[in-house]
């Protein structure tokens, strides 16, 4: 048997693209060819990782065991100034509705809504240069080459907003299962316990061939749904997208008046800006000779505060109809949501040169640094002053400098441990320890 069907709604994954290939050192040797000079080719670049939205997606399960995606390494160049193969983008697919977060952030980087909209979350490493690419009018045979760039890493906060225009709410029992049951293909969970609605669903209400609209039946509320109280929090996360609600009430309870009170106070409490949304007043289970008994009664006292209610019996369709066709008169009241804005100033962020004390040594942080260390061959003295004359470039050297550095001491950039030098002959260089 297969596993059974999961609805997920959040979740955390992880996601590293690939690296960039290592450049190549060689050197041209063909027969009657007496001058070949270097031909190292360059590295291949690493795959992204990309979020893509499928329309036929409606959950975040496929999330919910595997959480840890890499995309494919670029290749390593070769001679002949053969460029290494560029590494597979890795896709992911994720529902419509889908926010985007760093999770370790907490930025927004991205509110995916459109079908086939794209997102990339981490950015794969560009090759390293092979040796023909260091050559200059002054330096006609290099032999270095720059490992690879590494690919992002990142941890992934993603969290399934539905794209309903309509959403049932109402506290548990209220019938909105049924009422959506009655009005579209759908076919939820029914039965008489609270919370039989464990996770929304969706259903398409087609009144005619121009109008139709998407209905979503929510999980039901109860006080204290702002805090995490029963279900509320799976509720209310997915009732910021809907554009209209629909306020079903019981028509068995003991005060439905109080029950429209209390649920409101709840959106109001995790949003206030919900409560500004057209909202129509459903009361249910009119089939009922006890339900029609106090009707007069509940009419009358949403009438004194101004406001119309519709009564229906979601079990026999009374009045069902003619509350679809006023949800969606209302719909074309009110424009689309915005998608929500990223708060990342970029995906790729860059940190600023700093040094700072580390025991005995120091520290340099920041992002180009130990990006070049990182790219960099250390396995040979041409290789080393490359890489000084890099770290020169980008203020590194006269930082560390103004520091304090004294020959001896123990420098760390990144993963790897130098030790300052100072050579009369060549000036102040790193060596590699």
């Amino acid at each position: 048997m297969g596993e059974p069907w999961v609805f997920c709604d959040e979740v955390i994954i992880e996601v590293k693209a690939g690296d960039g290939g290592d450049g190549c050192v060689s050197f041209r040797r063909e027969k009657f060819v007496p001058r070949g000079g270097p031909d190292g080719g360059d590295g291949g670049k690493g795959g992204d990782v990309i979020l893509r939205v499928n329309p036929h997606l409606n959950t975040l399960a496929d999330y919910y065991r595997h959480r840890r995606f890499r995309a494919e390494d670029g290749r390593n160049g070769r001679g002949g100034r053969k460029t290494g193969a560029s590494g597979e983008d890795l896709i992911l697919e994720v529902p419509p509705g889908t926010v985007v977060r760093d999770a370790d952030t907490g930025e927004i980087l991205a509110d995916l809504t459109e079908p086939g909209q794209t997102v990339v979350v981490a950015r794969g490493g560009r090759g390293g240069r092979g040796n023909a690419a260091f050559v200059s009018p002054t330096h006609q045979a290099p032999r270095i080459a720059e490992r690879g760039e590494p690919g992002e890493f990142r941890r992934l906060h993603l969290e399934l907003r539905l794209l309903a225009d309509v959403g049932l709410v109402g506290k548990p029992n209220a019938g909105k299962s049924t009422l959506l049951a009655a009005v579209t293909a759908a076919r939820p969970k029914i039965a008489d316990y609270p919370f039989t609605t464990l996770h929304p669903h969706l259903g398409v209400v087609v009144l005619d061939d121009t109008a139709s609209f998407v209905l979503a039946d929510l999980p039901g509320l109860i006080e204290g749904a702002h805090r995490g109280a029963g279900l509320g929090l799976t509720f209310l996360r997915h009732v910021e997208r809907t554009r209209v609600l629909i306020h079903l009430l019981d028509g068995l309870a003991p005060d439905p008046v109080a029950d429209y009170e209390t649920i409101n106070a709840e959106l109001a409490h995790y949003n206030p800006a919900l409560l500004q949304r057209p909202q129509l007043i459903a009361f249910n289970k009119m089939d009922l000779p006890e339900v029609q008994a106090r009707w007069p009664e509940v009419q009358a006292a949403f009438a004194a505060r101004g406001q119309t209610v519709y009564p229906i019996s979601a079990a026999t369709g009374q009045g069902t109809r003619a509350l679809m066709w006023e949800a969606w008169k209302r719909l074309q009241e009110v424009p689309p949501p915005e998608p929500l804005r990223p708060t990342a100033l970029a995906l790729r962020r860059e940190t600023p040169i700093q040094v700072v004390r580390e025991g005995d040594g120091w520290r340099v942080l920041g992002t180009a640094a130990e990006k070049a260390v990182r790219m960099a061959r250390l396995d040979s003295p041409e290789a080393l002053m490359h890489l000084h004359r890099q770290l020169e470039r980008l203020g590194v050297i006269e930082a560390l400098e103004r520091a304090g550095v004294r020959p001896g001491d123990t420098v760390y950039i990144g993963e790897v441990e130098l030790e300052w030098v100072d050579w009369a002959d060549v000036g102040k260089r790193a060596a590699a320890r």
